[in-house]
């Protein structure tokens, strides 16, 4: 059985996709790993069981939004970018 959870989701713009990266912070605001956006703005995480902040970065904007990651739980995100 895996130790690790999901975190995964999306960054809209208007509900488009957005390309750009995303960040994983950890509890204290540390940077832990970074993926970029698919080309439908998907993107998805395996981490450690624990409180987390997902910052989407896309042109003209930086976005933050905090998650519980649960093993055994996908933890879903939607990132919209305002406009």
């Amino acid at each position: 059985m895996t130790q690790e959870a999901i975190i995964q989701g999306s960054v809209l713009k208007d509900g488009q996709p957005v390309n750009g990266y995303v960040r994983l912070l950890n509890n204290d605001g540390e940077f832990v790993a970074e993926v970029p956006t698919s080309a439908t703005g998907q993107f998805r995480f395996f981490a450690a069981p624990g409180e987390w902040t997902v910052r989407a970065l896309v042109p003209g904007a930086t976005v933050d939004r905090k998650v519980v990651a649960q093993r055994g739980v996908v933890a879903e995100v939607e990132v919209a970018v305002p406009a």
